[in-house]
């Protein structure tokens, strides 16, 4: 099977789980897992939870902060390199004007990466609670029409990749500080 054909049979499904142009009840709960994952969202989220939360809370909010500011970086290097145009479509203007470019999915990506960060670092409830979120908000992303499957699949590896990296040297940071310092972050 040549690339041509992978990409022509990832287009025809994707099409097919396109709800973007239908009203109801899916299509409502499509725009809201797709928006869910937004970064200016999350952004906000964490700083004025920081705020208001106990040192626990702090480290996962502060390292979920970094992780998605470093996973940017590296989706709009991706995204810039591989240039692959979005599925034509109306909805997802902004996304459209702000960044043409589809594959990898940073929705995708963000939010494997949130769940896997709250599986090291925060309670279980709410890892599993973002497990099943982050698919989620990567299906809604190909129902809006905005991805391609494989677009999300990437995004998905790409977000768990970079989440596990960013652990380590998270880990070998707060070691290395205590280590030197004898004061613990957390």
């Amino acid at each position: 099977m040549s690339l041509r054909n992978i990409l022509e049979l990832d287009a025809r499904l994707s099409s097919q789980m396109r709800v973007a142009e239908k009203t109801g009840f899916l299509r409502n709960i499509a725009i809201f897992f797709a928006h869910s994952g937004d970064s200016w969202f999350w952004a906000l989220a964490l700083i004025i939870a920081w705020f208001f939360s106990s040192s626990e809370w702090r480290q996962w909010e502060t390292v979920e902060f970094f992780g998605i500011s470093g996973l940017a970086v590296v989706v709009i290097a991706v995204k810039f390199l591989v240039k692959r145009k979005r599925p034509e479509g109306e909805w997802g203007g902004i996304y459209r004007n702000t960044d043409p470019h589809s594959f990898p999915s940073g929705h995708a990506a963000r939010a494997f990466l949130i769940a896997v960060i709250a599986s090291a670092l925060a309670p279980l409830w709410l890892a599993l609670l973002l497990w099943l979120w982050a698919p989620l908000v990567a299906l809604a992303r190909v129902a809006m029409g905005v991805h391609y499957l494989s677009d999300i699949v990437a995004g998905a590896i790409l977000g768990i990749i970079v989440a596990l990296l960013g652990l380590q040297f998270y880990h070998l940071l707060v070691d290395w500080f205590a280590a030197t310092t004898g004061f613990m972050f957390w």
